[in-house]
């Protein structure tokens, strides 16, 4: 994973919100397609896009494939993002 690919799945809305409704737990893709208005197919190119960047994960149970978040990568990109918040020191030094 590399934060290019990962913005790059973050930059769509739809997969935004398979995001959202991930933070709920695990979901069939079933589950998620049935949420949108979208076919089957476009919905399993927004997963595999959220796949290939790491911020889900699939599991596979019987016939059905289960997706949630990876919230490693997440903690990573708001480590990553921290960064440019400065703080108060920061303010107060460069006056």
């Amino acid at each position: 994973m590399g934060f290019p690919e990962t913005f790059k799945a973050l930059s769509d809305p739809v997969r935004r919100e398979i995001l959202v409704m991930l933070r709920q737990g695990k979901m069939s893709a079933g589950e998620i397609a049935a949420r949108f208005d979208m076919t089957g197919a476009t919905i399993s190119y927004h997963l595999s896009q959220l796949k290939k960047a790491g911020l889900v994960f699939e599991t596979k149970y019987k016939n059905y494939v289960y997706y949630q978040l990876n919230t490693s990568v997440f903690e990573e990109l708001m480590l990553w993002l921290s960064q440019f918040k400065g703080d108060d020191s920061d303010e107060k030094s460069s006056k």
